[in-house]
Formats: structure tokens, C-alpha cells, sequence
């Protein structure tokens, strides 16, 4: 198991917890052609200028035949405050993210919408703040713990349905797609 981050204080973290990183760009990953059988990139593709560039580039480390995680957040129009703080380009739609990796050469096996249970709080979060003019340094700063335990059992709920069903939306998108080829100028 490898990582790859651009924050040296990310890398520092890692590294003091034993795992093996390296400084680099998602568009130029440190790592000879079809190096892993399983690639991630969980909350890292909106961050991207070129999101298919780096979608490429994880398939150009991957075998063929090995498979990608990717996690990303949904719906431009729930963009907020923490895309913001987060330095995200896009949310995307299932399709748009689909279409991107089919681009750079992936077969889609799975792609759903995920974290439902966020959805109302976030979207009614949202429309308040724009609604008001209310704007916090981040909303990673609402934190009411008395709701842990309740998120904790929605999120296994949804685990559950995750394994037989897809969401029609969600406050994200998890995609699982196989290299089939390698694409074209890598």
C-alpha cells in the first residue's frame, strides 16, 4: 500500500503513522506503468484542473484489468462554503464522472450515489445559508455530537441498501471501474 498527496503536512502525518507515501501530482503519479492492481482516489478527482488527466494517469499505473475506487462529491448546485475551503473545481454528476472515465479508459462495473442520508441536512444547510448571507469559515465548524451516534446508524442503513441497490442521489458518488486498456498519449 502507497499514498500520494501534494501536502507536506499531509505526508508528515502519514509518514509518522508508518505508512508509505510520496509528494506528488495526481496527473503525474511517482510510479512505473501498471504498478497496482487497485488504485483510489477517494475526494482527490474535484480537486483536479484536469480531472480526465489524472483519471488517465491512474490508469496508466494500474494492470490491466485492476480496479479503481473513486468517491466525489455530487450536484453543482449543492455547492457550498466547503467546496470553497476545500479548493474543489467541480461536484459532479454520475454521468459527468462516467463519461470522464470512460475517456481515460475505465469500464464502469458500479456507479451510484451515496451518503442520502446527508442530503436533506446539506441541501436545507445550503439553501439557508445562501438565503440569509450567511457565510462560516467552514462547515466542518457545525458540529453537534449529540447527532453521532444518529448519523452513525443512518450511514450503516445505508451500507445496507448500498449492497443490493443504487441511489437515485445522494451528497456524493462512489464509482468502481476496471482498466480495459491502456489509453492513447500516456
Amino acid at each position: 500500500v502507497e499514498g500520494v498527496d501534494v501536502s507536506d503536512d499531509a505526508l508528515e502525518f502519514c509518514k509518522a503513522k508508518g505508512l508509505r507515501v510520496h509528494k506528488g501530482l495526481a496527473e503525474k503519479l511517482p510510479f512505473e506503468d501498471e504498478s497496482f492492481d487497485v488504485v483510489t482516489a477517494l475526494d482527490v478527482i474535484e480537486h483536479l484542473d484536469d480531472d480526465v488527466a489524472g483519471l488517465k494517469e491512474m490508469n496508466r499505473v494500474l494492470k490491466t484489468g485492476g480496479r479503481t475506487l473513486i468517491f466525489v462529491p455530487a450536484f453543482m448546485w449543492l455547492w457550498g462554503v466547503q467546496d470553497d475551503v476545500s479548493n474543489h473545481r467541480i461536484r459532479y454528476t454520475k454521468k459527468q464522472i462516467v463519461e470522464r472515465l470512460e475517456k481515460a479508459g475505465f469500464e464502469i462495473e458500479r456507479a451510484t450515489y451515496a451518503n442520502i442520508s446527508f442530503f436533506a441536512p446539506i441541501l436545507g444547510g445550503r439553501t439557508l445559508m445562501k438565503l440569509t448571507g450567511i457565510k462560516p469559515e467552514s462547515e466542518n465548524n457545525v458540529n453537534v455530537s449529540a447527532l453521532n451516534g444518529v448519523f452513525g446508524k443512518l450511514f450503516g442503513a445505508e451500507r445496507f441498501w448500498l449492497k443490493n441497490f443504487d441511489f437515485p442521489f445522494g451528497v456524493s458518488i462512489v464509482i468502481v471501474a476496471k482498466k480495459t486498456k491502456q489509453t492513447d498519449g500516456l
